[in-house]
This record gives structure tokens, C-alpha cells and sequence, in this order.
């Protein structure tokens, strides 16, 4: 499965036809600038580098750095990960004795420049990230569709808040079927489908379609390419223990909670989804669980539920921009919404078949407590404009973890 096809089960909020076009054909045309919290710049235990990296995904930038410099890459803070497939801006604290060693490194397509000392930084130190993107093979009407799609969602509250495909895997669209997997205790089949799905364009696809057959650790190891660093890692750790379930918890925490949070946002996408189909998005129903807003940004930690004494109350709110309804993140811990809203969350979880307790049941440091996440975005700043030539660019803001390839999915249809 590609992302288009896993997509197509998500539905668009905008009727109208979209501009088309293609994202991301050359890196410069999906910039992307970290906006991070001030307090990354109190203090003086660590370095921090303004890191500008082109076609590098943040881990693996992260890594090569720690290499070359001799220092453990858990050593360099960074607040979230960004494109492989753009130019992009972000913050990276380093020890302080590594300062020169960073400061002298040349790697090609990154660059490292000294901003100032500050903390280590931490997932989640940023408010959001500024955009400038570029959508090419456009005509001249794209402006037109394009200006008639934004005013219809502005007047609708926003674009839909999906999860963008990166949060799925990049190239195999497996890791959100790997989480259901390891929720349901199922290591085994959670193994060979990480392990032995190919989607037939990679390198290392022969191997797992090998694998995905025969399920022969020994031959896997030696035709898994070298750079297969993870799968490598399970197939060694399941030949030394004969447990699958060993095997994944012997993967970096990070790549583990990967695969749960990828089902997470798959459920939420589905929600999402129904909502549009059979629920106001803009709209706070008795039972909903809402979400307070400040300058544009979502606060996720600060929710309250919608009863029939404060529903007008909220949706005042809701209409200046002040709150915004909320959809699950499923997990042990989460707020559940009630009335309609609940139902159709039971529905999901029932069509699944996924209890909440599946999140508390995993190895403890993955258990996962939930939470809620705005139905809707409001890309702040949000300017767009035909450029001859090019295609259409657009500029906007949008909060952390929100994702620019879903407002654009909206604009282009198509992608």
C-alpha cells in the first residue's frame, strides 16, 4: 500500500476540486524553520546549534553528528524531527565539550551554526514551525481553486487535523498495522510483517520478500543490506533469545513507540474521518471534550467536557478562536467523550477490536496513557500565490505536531 491508497479511506472536509501538482520535487521546495520555546536559551550546560540539513531525516543527521564528534547521539537534544525531503531549520543542544568539535564538522548537505548555550533540549521545546512550500506541475487556475478551498474551510473552522503519511512510514506504509500488532501481544506476526513486507521499490526488498516466505532468521541475516540496522537487530536478539517479544524490546525506545503512536494517529485519522461524515467539527456537542487555545496554539493538557448548561457558552468560545473540539488519542488514561461523540469513539475501538486497556497491558515503558488532539487546524499567517515558472506557493505557521502535508492534501486532492 502507498500513501495515496491509504488515504483514499480518509475523507476531505472541502468538496471542491483541488489545484493538483506534485509536493517536494526538489528539497528547496519544502522549507521548513523550527520556532522553539525561549527557555531552550536558559542556562549554560549545553551548546546550541542552529543545524540546517537538506534531504537528511533529524535521527539520522543526529547520529552522523554524534559519530564524528565521539559523543553518544542520546547526548544531543533536539525538540522534533523534520522532513528528510526538504531544507530545514532546527535546534540542537551538545554538551559543552563538544562545542568545537561540532562547530569544525563538515558534512555534506548539513550545516552547523553556534547560537548560543542553553539546556539540553527536549521532545516537544518548540511552539511550531514555519513553512514555505511550493507545489509544482500547477496551471494558472490553481490560484482560483486554490482561493476557493481555503475560504470554504475557513468558513468551515479549519483543515482537518489528520496525521500526515510520515507518521506511518515513509516508503512502507506498515508502522500503524505493527502497533495493532503489538497491542494484541501478537510479537510474532508483528515481526514478520516489520521484518517481510516489501512494497517493490527499495533496496533490501528481495531479502524481505524472502523472509516474508521462508521466515529463516539465519538466511535473513545474511541478505539484509547492513544499513537494515533495526531489522538487523531483531533478527539478531530473536536468534540469541528465541523470543520475538525480546527481540522488539531490544529496538531503541523511540523506534518501539513509533509503532504504537503510528496506531494511535490511525485511529484518530479514523475518527477524523467519521466525524466529517456524521458530526460538526466546528460545532462543540454535548459530551465533547474541547480544547483551550491561546494566539493560535493549541493546548492539549488544558480540555474540558461540553454538558447541556455550557454548550452555548463553549461554542462562543469555539467561534472567536478561543477552543477547538477534540478527537482521541486513544490510550489507558484518556479523557473519554460522551454522548455522540463517545459513541462513535466505542464504535472505532469495536470495529478494531482494541480495548483501552491494550495500552496499559504493553511493557511498561510503552504504556500508553492517550489523550486529545484538535479536530481542526488554523495555519496562521497563511499567504499563497501563483509564481510563473514554479507552480503555487504557500507560507503559513502551524502549531507542533500538526502536519503541512495534511493542509496541503486538502488544497491539492490529489496527493
Amino acid at each position: 500500500m502507498n500513501h495515496r491508497e491509504f488515504f483514499s479511506q480518509f475523507l476531505y472536509l472541502s468538496e471542491k476540486p483541488g489545484i493538483g501538482g506534485k509536493l517536494k520535487v526538489f528539497p528547496e521546495d519544502f522549507i521548513v524553520i523550527e520556532e522553539p520555546l525561549p527557555s531552550i536559551f536558559e542556562g549554560r550546560k549545553n551548546a546550541i546549534f542552529l543545524l540546517k540539513k537538506r534531504n537528511w531525516d533529524t535521527m539520522t543527521a543526529v547520529k552522523e553528528i554524534a559519530k564524528r564528534t565521539g559523543i553518544g547521539y542520546r547526548e544531543i537534544g533536539f525538540a522534533g524531527t523534520k522532513d528528510r525531503h526538504a531544507l530545514t531549520y532546527q535546534y540542537i543542544s551538545v554538551p559543552l565539550e563538544a562545542k568545537d568539535r561540532v562547530e569544525s564538522l563538515r558534512i555534506r548537505d548539513i550545516e552547523l551554526t553556534f547560537v548560543s548555550y542553553g539546556r539540553f533540549i527536549k521532545l516537544g521545546h518548540l511552539l511550531g514551525n514555519r513553512f514555505r512550500i511550493i507545489v509544482r506541475d500547477v496551471d494558472e487556475g490553481a490560484f482560483k481553486r486554490a482561493k476557493e478551498i481555503i475560504h470554504e474551510l475557513r468558513e468551515k473552522g479549519g483543515f482537518p487535523n489528520y496525521f500526515g503519511y510520515q507518521r506511518f512510514g515513509e516508503r512502507r506504509v506498515v508502522n500503524h498495522l505493527i502497533g495493532k500488532l503489538l497491542l494484541q501481544g501478537n510479537f510474532d506476526e508483528a515481526a514478520r510483517l516489520f521484518l517481510g513486507y516489501a512494497n517493490g521499490s527499495m533496496e533490501g526488498d528481495e531479502a524481505r520478500r524472502n523472509f516474508w516466505e521462508t521466515g529463516d532468521v539465519n538466511r535473513a541475516l545474511e541478505e539484509f543490506p547492513r544499513f537494515l540496522r533495526y531489522e538487523r537487530t531483531l533478527l539478531y536478539t530473536y536468534k540469541k533469545t528465541g523470543s520475538w517479544k525480546k527481540a522488539f524490546l531490544s529496538l531503541p525506545l523511540p523506534i518501539m513507540r513509533i509503532f504504537i503512536h503510528s496506531y494511535q494517529s490511525y485511529l484518530f485519522n479514523l475518527y477524523l474521518s467519521k466525524r466529517i461524515e456524521e458530526l460538526p467539527l466546528n460545532k462543540a456537542l454535548v459530551g465533547d471534550i474541547v480544547v483551550q487555545v491561546k494566539g493560535g496554539i493549541p493546548y492539549r493538557d488544558r480540555t474540558y467536557r461540553v454538558t447541556e448548561t455550557n454548550r452555548d457558552f463553549v461554542n462562543g468560545k469555539i467561534r472567536k478562536g478561543q477552543a477547538m473540539v477534540s478527537g482521541p488519542l486513544f490510550g489507558f488514561a484518556m479523557r473519554k467523550a460522551k454522548g455522540l461523540p463517545g459513541e462513535l469513539e466505542r464504535e472505532i475501538l469495536e470495529e478494531e477490536g482494541i480495548g483501552l486497556e491494550a495500552f496499559k497491558r504493553l511493557p511498561k515503558p510503552l504504556k500508553e496513557p492517550g489523550g486529545r488532539r484538535e479536530l481542526l487546524i488554523r495555519p496562521l499567517g497563511l499567504t499563497y500565490g501563483y509564481v510563473p515558472g514554479k507552480g503555487m506557493c504557500f507560507r503559513f505557521f502551524l502549531p507542533k505536531g500538526v502536519y503541512a502535508t495534511s493542509v496541503l492534501r486538502e488544497i491539492m486532492k490529489d496527493h
